[in-house]
């Protein structure tokens, strides 16, 4: 099937190309974080996770959302979902790939990957982050090709692999669960020390995950003859609706925990992102902008006149989208870290550098993602002649 990737039109390598070149950036200033080291970004001893690692927490989410369309189809039989199940897979694939480039890249240095393969620990939550994300990543590529080639085969695929989608169903939900794990652990980090930052990390994975996968399906059916259905936009929509809520519903939550108890190292961190800090408040615009978006998005999403109207559904998970990755990357990241736990306020903003990196490893994920969204679009055209 790989030969169905690289055939396609002009726009269509031309929109490879554009990604390369970004991609082809990203590399060469990386090239230069190896030689120079992480002092060409804006972290610091105070701030020893940044851009990276929040890019890295917001692309785990969104590989998680995946089992959204997964688990309907493959458990309840909802027979819709049987149409857009491979984009979610795949999707998971690309959004792995750009955590795992993300890892590399925050690292300075490579090798110290295999750190964590050569002195591995049950106890050590990095592990087993290794493990969920790479065994993640195996179970959807495995998945994908299997399902997709017995499609285009004209067969149902194997029962040898219900055990595999079965597994990778609480597999989803393991990704994200860990990756809080590796922040509520924290004990001297105030913001993370919640019992209930998993949920809002799979809440958040459920409302952003899905919204990226509607625009997808909307740009799908303009690009191509192959249509993902009205009826499964409209039903990961009240999915993004709901998950977007609880969300929200979490954070508020939280911000009363915080204040109705009065303890100042959680109380602190809340006031940095909303009203700043000892004078210090370059993220509240930023964070007033994430609560805005997802409000909006709610008021469009919950009336099921807007919800259908296409146009609008495309606007709420734009926003959606943005508003989720503000809050949980820059938002979750820098506010656990600012202030520290002497409660000085030592401000992190990404350099450019970093800023170009990044966009070097959203490109590279987005060039996945595109080869593997030809293979499977044009499964289903030929499938459909």
């Amino acid at each position: 099937m790989l030969e169905l990737a690289i055939k396609g039109s002009r726009k269509y390598y031309g929109w490879l190309g554009a990604l390369a070149a970004v991609a082809g950036a990203g590399v060469l200033v990386w090239l230069w974080q190896l030689q120079f080291g992480l002092g060409i970004t804006g972290m610091s001893r105070d701030v020893s996770w940044g851009f990276y690692i929040a890019q890295f927490t917001f692309l785990v989410g969104v590989a998680a959302g995946g089992v959204m369309v997964v688990l309907p189809y493959y458990l309840h039989d909802y027979k819709a979902f049987g149409r857009i199940t491979i984009l979610g897979e795949f999707l998971a694939i690309a959004a792995l790939t750009m955590c795992l480039f993300r890892s590399t890249v925050d690292l300075g240095q490579p090798m110290r990957m295999l750190n964590v393969i050569f002195y591995a620990s049950p106890h050590s939550m990095l592990f087993w982050d290794m493990i969920v994300l790479n065994g993640y990543l195996f179970l959807n590529i495995f998945i994908g090709w299997n399902v997709l080639e017995a499609e285009r085969n004209g067969t149902k695929y194997g029962a040898w692999l219900k055990p595999f989608i079965y597994l990778s169903i609480p597999w989803a939900v393991g990704i994200h669960t860990v990756t809080a794990y590796l922040y509520c652990g924290l004990p001297g980090r105030g913001f993370w020390l919640t019992a209930i930052l998993a949920p809002r990390f799979l809440a958040s994975a459920f409302a952003a995950g899905p919204a990226f996968l509607i625009l997808l399906c909307l740009v799908i059916r303009k690009v191509s003859n192959f249509d993902p259905g009205k009826e499964q936009i409209q039903s990961l929509a009240k999915i993004v609706t709901y998950a977007i809520i609880i969300n929200v519903f979490f954070f508020l939550c939280e911000v009363f925990v915080a204040f109705y108890s009065n303890i100042p190292e959680h109380m602190d961190h809340i006031k940095y992102l909303f009203v700043g800090l000892h004078g210090h408040g370059s993220l509240v615009p930023f964070m007033w902008t994430s609560m805005i978006l997802m409000v909006v998005a709610i008021i469009l999403l919950l009336p099921p006149s807007f919800r259908q109207n296409e146009n609008l559904l495309a606007v709420s998970c734009v926003l959606v989208f943005v508003g989720t990755w503000i809050d949980k990357g820059l938002g979750m990241i820098s506010g656990g870290f600012v202030p520290n736990p002497l409660h000085e306020v030592s401000e992190y903003a990404p350099t450019i550098p970093e800023l170009i990196v990044t966009l070097g490893v959203w490109a590279v994920g987005f060039m996945v993602l595109t080869l593997l969204f030809k293979m499977a679009v044009s499964v289903k055209e030929e499938a459909k002649a």
